[in-house]
């Protein structure tokens, strides 16, 4: 009777103790808490430091717009490419809660890397390029390795009877994600831009406030370690299904005797693998015979991060007389409309169409996704036509800019021996615009007349060179100095200047900072300079002019500002969002009800490849087509729209299937199948049916 007692009282302990695990009496672990506070700040580390990426290649490290773009993309593809490698270290040796740790320790260093290396006092460029690419190498590796454990390790502290709550946790999860990246890519440019440090943006602050946030992630996932259940490694069914295939293959080309009986070419696997594991197989292949259109899709998507903020620092940012946002900070806009649009899409729109008797295939939408994309494009397309029209262009190769100061006190005609390029006499303090100049080196023979006096003033140029020629009288006699300016590789002076001397904390209407703007004369400090407004986009020279004891300002405008607002960019991100909700979310459900539950992660390895080769699309065209931007831009579109043509024809020789019916038959009708295959077939049906990620992730 005693040891009885003790039973019940061991019995009530463990009870008890369960009871303790789950969230407020609820079906819920504890652990999961841990789990997505986890997923919320490690994608706060991933968006926010990516979102001022681009600029950062820009600005810090001085690289042209091309050079920025490949690299960005290059870094996400790589991020793509190692989720792979993760998910074998995690079911084949670690297990997830191992590889999640060891993973996210270097991703903790690779952010602190990247931060150390936007620190100016930290070594030259040199150093600053070899500490980033060593950053970003270590964060690819760190948070796609961890991309398909968290999620799955989540799902595994759900026991199998609590099936709906492992469904809603999903949805937790996936709203955590999107909530680390809509307010990553609001607060970091903010820290970047609005914090001065080193005497510019603070990039520093800028990639070390996401590099805290991955501490946060590791420190709070590691406190709920006495709280997880643990699955062993079981191995990897991605493994198993790669030696299947080289094995058919392999036999296949072993043996040139046909058999009749193998009418597939995976047939040839039966003699070592099962013929159940063959025909998941072929479902799964069947599904993935329809991804390869897709990369296309992913390669336009992803350049939100690059191209379009781009685009949009040369446009106008401000909203009215007082607030104006970061150019990197428009991509929050497609956070923040993927959660608007996912329940107006499920709850409006695909409703109305079913109403209107169109019968809507998952393939359909994926199609109709790939159209908005390009639509997106299209309208990219049309708002850099109206920005470029006020950048000017670095010089090309056998060529050079030209622009001209008159300081001289009153007119001043000039004319260049076989050119007619300043046919009117220049004002006192006019600057006449950028002119180009053929040559690969040559002399100017430039000759002005001043008070009617004509004098030369040959200036030595070469290509690929901005200058300007500033005009000067001393003693009645006209003096010209030839000054080299900078070639910003970001667009030319309209864009790359108009940051610099602009500022994005100036803007349109926005005066802060330029109103009173401290000078000396000597040893002598002076009143106060008001600069005036410096608009967006503009490139601006401001000439010093001493009158009696004061120094005067005269600003001169060398580049137009952009009128093009930001705002006209909404659009094409609101298409590019309305994309991603057909294509993304539906293509997911779509190979997940097309494939056997047991090779969903076989899905998931083959989905996440399409946004690493669609990266890889991007690197290509960025660094080997030379193309103006609203033509690259142009050809993207197109590019798409031939790519769902072809997608669309795939689509409509598709044949829907249910796996588990398929495989509930083929296992009844073989008797080749022992029980023992079939049960551990379905057991890992199970296992994997709720295990599910989003690309988002």
């Amino acid at each position: 009777n005693q040891q009885v007692d003790d039973e019940d009282d061991d019995d009530e302990e463990e009870e008890e103790e369960e009871e303790e695990e789950k969230l407020c009496g609820t079906n819920y672990p504890t652990s999961i808490c841990f789990i997505v506070v986890n997923e919320f700040c490690e994608r706060f580390s991933y968006y926010g430091m990516k979102a001022v990426l681009t600029l950062y290649f820009l600005t810090y490290l001085k690289w042209d717009k091309d050079l920025s773009t490949a690299v960005y993309h290059a870094f996400s593809s790589l991020c793509y490419f190692t989720p792979i490698l993760g998910a074998v270290i995690a079911d084949s040796w670690l297990g997830k809660f191992k590889t999640i740790v060891y993973l996210s320790i270097i991703y903790v260093i690779g952010h602190v890397v990247k931060s150390v290396g936007a620190i100016p006092t930290v070594g030259n460029t040199d150093v600053h390029i070899a500490l980033s690419m060593i950053g970003l190498i270590l964060i690819a590796f760190g948070t796609g390795g961890i991309k398909p454990c968290v999620s799955a390790f989540g799902g595994d502290q759900f026991d199998e009877e609590n099936v709906k709550e492992r469904q809603k946790f999903f949805s937790i999860f996936y709203m955590s994600i999107n909530a680390g990246s809509l307010l990553s890519t609001l607060i970091t440019p903010i820290l970047r831009g609005d914090v001065q440090c080193f005497g510019g943006d603070c990039y520093a602050l800028a990639f070390g406030v996401p590099a805290a946030l991955m501490v946060v992630a590791l420190v709070v996932f590691i406190s709920g370690s006495g709280l997880y259940k643990r699955n062993p490694p079981e191995g990897n069914v991605l493994l198993e299904v790669c030696r299947c295939i080289g094995f058919a293959i392999k036999n296949r080309w072993r043996r040139s005797k046909y058999d009749p009986d193998r009418k597939h070419w995976l047939d040839w696997a039966e003699e070592k693998y099962s013929k159940c594991l063959i025909q998941e197989i072929k479902m799964v292949l069947r599904v993935l015979l329809l991804y390869i259109p897709l990369p296309m899709f992913w390669a336009l998507f992803d350049q939100q991060g690059s191209r379009w903020t781009i685009q949009a620092a040369r446009m106008n940012m401000a909203f009215g007389d007082s607030f104006s946002i970061q150019p990197d900070q428009i991509q929050m806009l497609n956070a923040l409309l993927i959660l608007v649009f996912v329940p107006i899409f499920d709850l409006i729109i695909y409703p109305l169409v079913g109403l209107c008797r169109i019968k809507i295939t998952p393939l359909r939408k994926m199609a109709m996704g790939m159209i908005f994309a390009a639509l997106a494009f299209g309208a990219a397309t049309l708002v850099e036509i109206n920005v470029v029209k006020t950048v000017v262009e670095p010089p090309p190769a056998e060529n050079c800019h030209m622009q001209i100061y008159n300081l001289a006190g009153s007119d001043v005609a000039v004319t260049i021996r076989d050119s007619d390029l300043f046919p009117e006499p220049l004002h006192y303090l006019e600057v006449e615009g950028t002119r180009p100049l053929a040559g690969f080196y040559k002399i100017l023979y430039i000759n002005t007349t001043f008070q009617g006096k004509s004098s030369d003033c040959n200036q030595m140029v070469y290509e690929k060179k901005s200058y300007s020629l500033i005009l000067t009288s001393e003693a009645a006699a006209l003096r010209c100095k030839l000054v080299s300016d900078n070639n910003l590789g970001t667009g030319g002076r309209g864009v790359a200047e108009g940051w610099q001397r602009g500022g994005w904390r100036g803007g349109r209407g926005v005066d802060e900072g330029y109103s009173e703007v401290q000078c000396s004369l000597g040893s002598k400090p002076c009143s106060p300079l008001d600069l005036g407004l410096l608009d967006f986009g503009a490139s601006y020279t401001v000439m010093l002019i001493k009158e009696a004891d004061s120094v005067v300002p005269h600003k001169m405008e060398d580049v137009k500002a952009n009128d093009i607002h930001i705002a006209f960019q909404i659009p094409q991100y609101a298409l590019m969002t309305a994309g991603e909700v057909m294509f993304s979310i539906t293509g997911l459900e779509f190979s997940y009800s097309q494939a056997p539950a047991n090779m969903k992660s076989v899905l998931q390895a083959g989905w996440l490849l399409t946004v690493a080769f669609g990266n890889v699309i991007v690197l290509i065209v960025a660094e080997g087509a030379g193309l103006e931007q609203w033509i690259e831009f142009l050809l993207f579109a197109c590019l798409l729209l031939g790519v769902c043509i072809i997608f669309s024809i795939m689509a409509h020789f598709y044949t829907y299937v249910d796996p588990d019916q398929m495989v509930k038959l083929y296992v009844g009708n073989s008797d080749k199948i022992d029980d023992d295959d079939a049960d551990e077939t379905g057991r890992k049906r199970n296992d994997m049916a709720l295990k599910e990620t989003s690309t988002k992730m």
